[in-house]
């Protein structure tokens, strides 16, 4: 039996003729039939898209977050590599902090190195005019302790008392040197000793409060 597609075709294409007004269950069956499969393939195709849609935010904040622990990564492989290297650091500063500290005398020290600068002084037979320790100056973890002294003698026995002073344990330095020949022969010599002497807790703290009081500028 001979199949007419022309007569098939002619037969589905006038299904679809005359359609307007009329309730889409009483379409033919060739209408009906391309209506179900059209609404089928836009509700996957809208399945599709809005899945892919929360797959394609997914995926971009998954790759974000790879960024973020990759850079974490790296800092910290950086500071596990630097690791070693920044604790002998610490203890090359912990060691110079210790060091400096035994050169400046605490509070209770200062009177036996005022006796340390005297006798480097009397020692050497030099004949003090005057001298008066100041008003101590303090900073944030150290205080300054000028010192006016007045001296006689020998150009060499001074020379011997600055090289005692610089020979001291702790820190000594001289300043606004001026000096003078004397008519009765030897030299005067007239300096500001400054020595320091580092805080202790309650004074750190202590001057801590004070900054904090201070009126900003």
């Amino acid at each position: 039996m001979a199949i007419n597609l022309n007569e098939i075709g002619d037969s589905i294409s006038g299904q679809f003729r005359d359609l307007n007004g009329l309730h889409p269950g009483l379409w033919p069956i060739a209408p009906r039939m391309a209506s179900a499969i059209g609404v089928f393939l836009v509700v996957i195709f809208l399945g599709w898209y809005i899945q892919w849609s929360d797959q394609q935010l997914a995926i971009e904040k998954g790759q974000a977050e790879e960024l973020k622990l990759r850079d974490e990564y790296k800092g910290k492989l950086q500071q596990a590599i630097n690791l070693d290297a920044l604790k002998e650091q610490r203890k090359l500063v912990q060691q110079y902090v210790a060091t400096m500290e035994k050169q400046l005398p605490s509070q209770a020290e200062m009177a036996a190195l005022l006796a340390d600068i005297n006798q480097a002084g009397t020692g050497r037979g030099l004949q003090f005019d005057s001298f008066k320790p100041g008003s101590p100056a303090v900073k944030d973890y150290y205080a300054e302790l000028p010192i006016a002294i007045k001296i006689q003698g020998s150009y060499h026995d001074l020379g011997q008392f600055v090289a005692d002073i610089a020979k001291l344990p702790r820190i000594v330095t001289l300043n606004n040197l001026n000096i003078i020949a004397l008519k009765e022969g030897g030299l005067s010599l007239d300096v500001t000793a400054k020595t320091f002497r580092y805080l202790n807790r309650d004074e750190v703290l202590d001057q801590a409060d004070k900054k904090k009081k201070e009126p900003k500028k």
